[in-house]
């Protein structure tokens, strides 16, 4: 089997993992930087080349496009789906996580709980999205971004008003948020890979700090036990946004959890560290029977 990794980089973490359980289970892996990727389209069809050479045999595609690529990203991955080589997150999926407020859309259409979220595009409605969420602090969230990049608390009207004005000033849109204050400096990342729950952890948050992001200076928890309705939540929104391999964010509130974000390309160094699960061989594993479910459907 020939499994092609999208990672700009293979001396990523994550990257770097994956290729060594992709050797480890006999599995021929290319790791393919997007952005050298030549996408050509004719009346023969779609092909796809790579450092001027044509990029043949491939199995199966596991895409990890980071947010700094995601327009050139999502073409190369679409290309390889109009070849009809199965891809683990397609591009509609990605697309779906990339903006968090399409995400929350998406999630908030099935019904899943998630903090009040408003979006607004005027300063002048920004009074009536303070009602809105309800109280502050409030959280204040760019439509994309990863490792807390572009997440910011603001404690008052003054605070928020001089970051939406700022920001607006720059065409940039943002969210603003509830703050869950019973999660605090914490959330629950639970990774799901082909619907089912295969690594959680607690992110904890360093001092003086209310996003647990990893990248941040935050540490993961194991959890042995995640309560069904946390388990639930996970599983619906990686189902709702259309993902295979997700890293979805949870908080914890007295009402119970509450969707955060859905991530279509979760790193899991801290997460194999925490909780001491093959995270890569899981998802190597999804490669796997991805290819082998699409190669019984073309036989047929």
């Amino acid at each position: 089997m020939r499994l092609v990794v999208l990672s700009r980089s293979r001396n990523l973490h994550s990257t770097r993992r994956l290729e060594e359980e992709a050797r480890r289970l006999k599995v021929e892996c290319l790791v393919v930087n997007p952005l050298r990727c030549q996408l050509k389209v004719s009346s023969t069809g779609p092909e796809v080349f790579v450092y001027g050479k044509k990029l043949e045999g491939v199995d199966v595609v596991l895409p990890r496009i980071g947010t700094s690529i995601t327009e050139y990203g999502l073409l190369v991955v679409r290309h390889f789906e109009c070849m009809g080589i199965p891809v683990v997150n397609d591009s509609d999926s990605i697309l779906n996580s990339r903006n968090k407020f399409r995400a929350l859309q998406t999630c908030a259409a099935k019904g899943l709980a998630m903090p009040f979220s408003v979006m607004s595009r005027s300063l002048s409605d920004i009074h009536a999205a303070y009602r809105m969420v309800g109280s502050f602090p409030m959280v204040m969230k760019l439509l994309q971004g990863a490792q807390g990049i572009g997440v910011m608390l603001g404690h008052d009207r003054s605070a928020v008003e001089s970051v939406v004005s700022t920001l607006l000033s720059f065409d940039k849109d943002l969210i603003l948020q509830e703050y869950v204050k019973e999660s605090a400096g914490s959330d629950i990342r639970v990774l799901v890979v082909g619907g089912k729950v295969v690594a959680v952890m607690r992110r904890q948050a360093k001092s003086g700090e209310f996003r647990a992001n990893v990248h941040r200076g935050g540490w993961g928890q194991n959890i042995t036990q995640l309560p069904k309705r946390y388990e639930q939540l996970a599983l619906a929104a990686a189902k709702a946004v259309g993902l295979e391999v997700a890293g979805v964010d949870l908080l914890e509130s007295s009402t119970g959890p509450k969707l955060l974000e859905v991530n279509s390309s979760p790193g899991f160094q801290e997460l194999e560290k925490a909780t001491g699960i093959n995270v890569a061989e899981k998802m190597i594993q999804m490669t796997m029977r991805k290819a082998a479910q699409a190669k019984k459907r073309r036989r047929r």
